[in-house]
This record gives C-alpha cells, structure tokens and sequence, in this order.
C-alpha cells in the first residue's frame, strides 16, 4: 500500500476514536444526569407523600369502632315462636359474624373480588400489575381494588372519583390492615356491602333472591350473589336475568381456577337451575297490621333509631293462630263477595295481534294489577257465555267454566254495559276454588276485622285489621269505631243480674213506642229483627233468640244511667254510650280490641284486662332490651263479681247452644263455647264476640262508609263463621273446661240464680249445696223471687 494511503487509514481511525468517545462520555454523562433527576423526583416524591401523610393521616376517619361494627339494622318483629312478622329500615341486613358465613359464599367472594385477599397487605401490587396488562392488551378488563379497600371507600368514603379521594382510600386501606384482622375486614364486607332489592349483605341477600337463609346456598347460588357488588342493577337476577347468569358462569370459571371448587363441581354448578324469589314472601306469616301496631310502639319509644339499631321485638302473637286468623277473615269476606252483584273488570286493554306484543302487553298490565294473596289478576284473551279463556303474568292460561262463571254472569250477557262486559283485553280476577277449578271472582269492597285474646292476661294471640294490608292501611281491629248492635246486650244483662234480675225473669216480648215527648226528638218504634213477637219469656231465652224488646225492658228497669257506669267496668267510654234506651240495641260506639277485651272480663271469672302486645325487645346480638311479664288474672282490677260472670256464661253459652249462635257447639262439637251475634240496623255492622274459657274473639264484618250488608246479612250468617273457622285451629287441642260454681250461686230446677234471690224464694242455699251443679242451665222452672214480682208486672204492663 501507498505511504499516503496508510498516512490517511491512520488519521481516519484515529478520528473515528476521538468521536466514539466524545460519545460515550457524553452518554455517561446525561445517564448520570438522568439518574441524578431520577433520584431528586424519587426523594421530591418522598418528601410530597411523607409531608401528604404527615397532613393527611391525622385527618383520617377513626376506625376503631369497626372492631365492634355496627351497621344499620333493620326494626324487626317476631311472634311468640320467633317466626319474622315484619321488617323496618331503609337497609335489609341480617349481621352475620364470620365464623357463621359460609365457606361457598366467601370462596366466590373472594373469587371474584379479591382472590389473594389473605396474602397481600392491602394493596395487592401484582393484581394491579395484572390488571394494568390485562387492560392495556385489550382482553377483559379487569379491577384491582381489593376487599380491603373496598371496604374502606364504602364504609368511609364518598363515591367521587378524585385524585385526592384515591389517596384517602389507600391510606385508609393501611389503616385498616394496622388495626384489623384480615376476618374482621372480610365480615365487614361481607355484611355491609350494598347487593340490590334493598338488601345489604349477602345474609340479607340470600333471603332477597333466593328465600333461604345464606347456611343454605349451593355453589351456583354463591356464585350468583358474589356477581353483585360490581354492578348490582346490572347483575340482578330478577331484572336483568340473562346478564346475571353470565357473570355467575364466569365466577364459577374463576372458583374453580383458584382451586376453590373441583372441575366437576363447577360443571354442577353451571347446569344449575335457580329458583330466584320473584314476588312477595309468601312463607312469612300474614301479620301486616300487627308489625305496623309494634312499629308504631316501638318508634315512640325510640325515634328513628328504631329503624337503624337492629332491635328485635317479640309480640304475644301465636303465629299459627295468626294464619288461621287471616285465612278465616279473608274466606269470610269471600264468601260474601260471591253473594254480590259483579261489578265488572278492573280494566280494559287493546291488546296486540302478534303473540309477543300480547306477552308484552299483559305483563305490563298486570304489573298494575298485581294479584292479591289467592285473588289473582289475569287478562281475558276469549270470553263467551260458556268459557273464559286468561292469560296470567307468569305466561299460564287459564280456562273458567261452568260454576266458575257464575259469580260473573251478568257480565257474560249480551246485554251487559261496556263497563261491565268481560270481553277481550279486560283485566279481571280469579281464584282456585277449594274442589281444584277456577272462579272469577272481584276484589272486595267490604272490610273487616278479627281479633283474639288470652282472656287471662290480656295478650294479643291474633289480629286482623283488614282484608289487604297493601290495599287499606287503616286497622279496623283497633281504630275502627263501629256500632256493636246485639254484641253489647249482655253488658245490659250483666248490669241487670245486680238490680235483682236472674235468667228466670219473665219479660214481654210485645211492641213499644216511644213518642216525641218521651224522646225528645223523633218518635221511635223499636222492631226486632225479625218483625214478630213472641210474647213473655224468660231473660235467658230473650238472650238466646236476640230479642230487642227484652233488652229495651231491661234498659228501662235497670236505667240507662246506671248502664252506661256499669259498662265502664269493662273497659268502654261511657261518653261513647249515651245513656239512652237505644243503648240496649248498641247504638254506641266500640272497636273490635275494645269487644274483645269486655267479653274477656266474662271469660276470666270478672276481671278487666288490658290488651298488650310486646312482650321483649332485644339487640342485634340477643341481649334483652326490655321485657313485659304476663299478668297474673287475680291480680287485675276487678270489673264484676265472680258470680256476675258465671251466671252471664250461663246465658252466652245459651247463645252457641240454642240461639242465634248455635252453629257455634254444632260445628265445634264441645260446649265450652259461649258469645253472642251483633247486627246493627240495617245491616251495616256484622258482629260476632265469643269466647272459650282460654282465648276470646271477636269478628266484625262492615263497609269504610256504612252501608247496608244486605236485607238477610246477619252476623250470625257473616261474623259467626270467621270465628267458628279460626276456633277450629285455636281450641285443637284444648281439653273441655267445666266452669268452676262461685260462692253465692245455687241452681234450682236447671236454672242459677244468686244466694239472696233463691232465699227469698223459701230455699236457703245452706241445704242446696247438693243441688249444686255445672251443668248448662235448661229451662227455668223455679219461681221468681218476690222482690222481683213487682218489676215483672211492670215489665208486663210495658
């Protein structure tokens, strides 16, 4: 090679060296440049955070009182036997210690939100590597917030998705996880987070959707419920049913992918058929009126910490005696609707040609009618005289023939008016009669209330304000003032026995008018209710056959004024009682409670008790509030002698043997059975009070604005049968009670009378003790006492 080119390779490659290096040493040096920025933003950033949770940490909640957490908790009531009556409070929540959640519930929990949850401290680092990966690729998108946090941003925190917040949130997290135990953070989240259908919990959503308690929730259950704190409008598996399963099958995937589950678990659950609760809670017993008096009750005393304290209050109801209670109110309002005229559907709607458009319509429809205990709603698709084809929300079609037809008859006939004719698109209602077919039936219009006491103490055993809680508020057992009509004759007799009358009295059964002089208004011209007289008869048989000249005689003897004081001995306003002849009829005013408590003073040998209802009040954790002993009858305020309330049972057991309410023994087959019926004038008011010696019971039948029931509407034909009904469920059981004879009774010839009444008929009760007896009393045979001829004339001459 040329010296020159030689000379030009060397200078070139030294120049090539030169630059190489001037390269390196600048790339060394914006490196360490770098690094040197790197660690100033690295300590900058730890000076920010330190001085932020310098500020920040001081301000953060304090979290000590979720060692003992308390959530909200709702009001709730319970019978005697512990059955759920009602619930109160904005949040449904049952609180679940830890140790009582199930394993399958947690494992699809933590499946889902936060599988490495006992692992990490808070803050899981890879699950957001994960997350930000699985993000930034596309594929499902995937959270990273972990229980812990969860907890500490709904517990804690608001809903705003702040930088600041974000900072609030991880803190807390660190917080929690200090001052925590990874079960208690798990049991907070498991009880307090919001899950739809007003429930917060999975406890309380168990019992929401599926109508079971969480101890019993299979895999595919569990994998249900754990897809709904996401998004639970979303998620839920009554309005959005498709997209619900699809998350379940997904949390099923991820149970078996952390080895919660085996394969063949998870393709179990996947097949499962669930049976999600879409309507009203059918199982919970029918106390509607009841929850809301304990409601009421315990609001006063507590205010609105009652709705968020998690009381439990327990009542005196029997909760099967409440069922029958309900079902006998309910049949009886029934039967009377079947006697009236059909008054035509609820409503009328065009419904489509195309079958789809038709399921639509209907279950729009119906969302508007929705059915009524056993009353069900449904929409007409065909209707002829012979048949009547309707389609039911759930998609069944019902078909009505024969007797089914007949309550609505008139509506089937050509020459029925529009509004009344069953026609395509009508909205009407349906029930399944006691032999299997459909009837149509109408949702009734008439009210009406039952009530059940233990006559030895005053508890609640049954109430029914209503036929519909939902449809009518308004409690008619306690608030419904009412005329008692024939029910309140015997309060009359009672006063009567203490003015020197027996059973034997003999009183005319004739007419009487009273003109304006005597009334000082208009004149009046009292009938009874069947229009004839039978002439003299004795007290006893007055009573049985309900006659009103008897008890208006009666009246008069004994005097109004002194009435109306002893009335108030069982517990009635004697201002609601104006102390007129019309009170005989029972033209004043009563509630059904109000009844029931009066005729428990005849059932318990003549002591007034006062109806109560709560018996305990607990806390969420079982620990007694309050408690309410039972009171001991000897130890009540005595209303009337003992002898006073035998001789009355003498009488009212007359009633159920022989009289207006002889149906009564007829049907129950025992004679401990003693009441008397009440029908108020013109039919308005059908009544029927009675009583066996352990609970006493009222029935009244009426319209909201008084109305005449019907000319033959009795309430020995309407009230009687109710009560008859829920004594067949109350009196199983219960042995045959004999009454016990008081000192100062003696019976003559089959009749009772007092001590002083049978001396001054020459029979001295010293020798009668052998003539003794508790035998029902028969036909009076003994002679009135002298004292007594003088009023029986002038009840004659009256």
């Amino acid at each position: 090679m040329p010296p020159s080119s030689s000379k030009l390779s060397d200078k070139s490659d030294t120049s090539s060296a030169r630059t190489g290096s001037t390269w390196l040493r600048w790339l060394l040096r914006i490196t360490l440049w770098m690094a040197g920025l790197a660690t100033a933003a690295a300590v900058g950033l730890a000076l920010i955070i330190a001085v932020a949770l310098s500020v920040a940490y001081p301000n953060l909640p304090d979290i000590s009182d979720l060692a003992d957490y308390r959530p909200k908790l709702p009001l709730r009531i319970y019978s005697a036997e512990g059955a759920l009556l009602g619930e109160f409070g904005e949040e449904r929540r049952n609180l679940t210690p830890i140790e009582d959640i199930p394993k399958v519930m947690k494992d699809a929990v933590l499946a889902i939100e936060d599988a490495r949850f006992f692992q990490h401290g808070g803050v899981d680092y890879k699950g957001v590597v994960r997350a930000g990966l699985a993000n930034l690729g596309r594929v499902k998108s995937q959270g990273a917030s972990t229980i812990t946090m969860q907890v500490a941003r709904n517990v804690y925190l608001s809903s705003e998705k702040t930088f600041t917040r974000k900072i609030y949130e991880i803190l807390l997290t660190f917080k929690l996880e200090h001052l925590l135990t990874k079960d208690q953070i798990l049991e907070i989240y498991m009880n307090q987070i919001f899950l739809g259908n007003r429930a917060y919990g999975f406890a309380a959503a168990s019992e929401a959707y599926f109508g079971k308690p969480l101890k019993s929730l299979s895999i595919a259950e569990a994998a249900m419920l754990a897809g709904l704190p996401k998004a639970p409008s979303a998620y839920n598996p009554i309005s959005n049913p498709k997209r619900a399963r699809v998350r379940q099958q997904y949390i099923i995937e991820r149970m078996e992918e952390n080895g919660f589950i085996t394969a063949q678990q998870a393709a179990e659950a996947k097949k499962e058929e669930l049976k999600i609760r879409t309507g009203p809670d059918n199982t919970r017993v029918h106390a509607e009126y009841v929850a809301e008096m304990a409601r009421q009750l315990i609001f006063t005393q507590y205010g609105n910490e009652a709705y968020t304290r998690g009381l439990n209050v327990y009542t005196t109801l029997n909760a099967a005696e409440q069922e029958a209670a309900y079902n006998a109110l309910r049949r009886g309002i029934m039967d009377y609707e079947r006697r009236q005229q059909y008054r035509g559907p609820e409503k009328f709607v065009a419904l489509p040609s195309t079958p789809q458009e038709v399921e639509e319509a209907i279950d729009d429809t119906l969302a508007n009618h929705p059915d009524n205990g056993d009353v069900l709603s449904a929409v007409v698709l065909e209707a002829t005289p012979r048949k009547i084809l309707a389609a039911r929300a759930n998609g069944d079609t019902l078909e009505i023939t024969g007797d089914g037809l007949k309550p609505a008859q008139s509506g089937l006939s050509d020459k029925a008016p529009p509004n009344i004719k069953i026609r395509r698109g009508a909205v009407i209602r349906v029930v399944k009669t006691p032999k299997g077919p459909w009837e149509i039936t109408q949702l009734p219009e008439v009210e009406g209330a039952f009530v059940a006491l233990d006559p030895r103490n005053g508890s609640i055993r049954a109430l029914v304000g209503g036929f519909d809680f939902d449809k009518n508020k308004f409690n008619h057992a306690a608030q419904a003032w009412r005329q008692p009509g024939s029910s309140f004759k015997p309060f009359i007799y009672s006063a009567a026995l203490e003015k020197g009358f027996t059973p034997a009295t003999v009183i005319n059964d004739a007419p009487l008018f009273f003109d304006a002089g005597v009334t000082g208004g208009q004149p009046w011209e009292p009938k009874n209710y069947d229009g004839k007289y039978d002439g003299p008869m004795s007290m006893r048989t007055g009573l049985a056959k309900s006659k009103n000249m008897i008890s208006i005689r009666i009246l008069q003897a004994v005097g109004p004024k002194t009435a109306q004081e002893w009335v108030g001995r069982f517990g009635f306003d004697p201002e609601k009682h104006p102390a007129y002849l019309t009170m005989a009829l029972g033209a004043g005013s009563v509630t059904p409670l109000q009844m029931a408590a009066a005729y428990s003073v005849f059932a318990n040998g003549g002591y007034r008790v006062n109806p109560w209802l709560i018996t305990k009040v607990t806390d969420h954790k079982g620990r007694v509030i309050s408690e309410t002993t039972p009171p001991v009858t000897s130890e009540q305020p005595r209303a009337i002698e003992a002898r006073n309330a035998f001789l009355m049972n003498s009488l009212l057991q007359e009633v159920t043997r022989s009289g207006t309410a002889a149906r009564a023994q007829a049907t129950l087959k025992r004679p401990d059975l003693y009441g008397k019926t009440g029908t108020t004038n013109d039919s308005v008011d059908a009544w029927f009070a009675g009583y066996q010696p352990t609970i006493a019971a009222v029935t009244w039948i009426g319209y909201d604005t008084p109305r005449n029931l019907g000319s033959r509407e009795t309430g020995g034909g309407l009230s009687l049968p109710v009560w008859i009904s829920f004594m067949e469920r109350a009196l199983k059981g219960v042995p045959v009670m004999e009454p016990t004879v008081p000192a100062g009774v003696v019976n003559i010839g089959g009749e009772w009378f007092y001590d002083e009444y049978a001396r001054s008929a020459g029979v001295s009760s010293v020798g009668l003790e052998d003539q003794r007896s508790t035998s029902p009393a028969v036909t009076p045979q003994a002679p009135p006492p002298s004292e007594e001829r003088s009023r029986i004339l002038d009840l004659f001459r009256n």
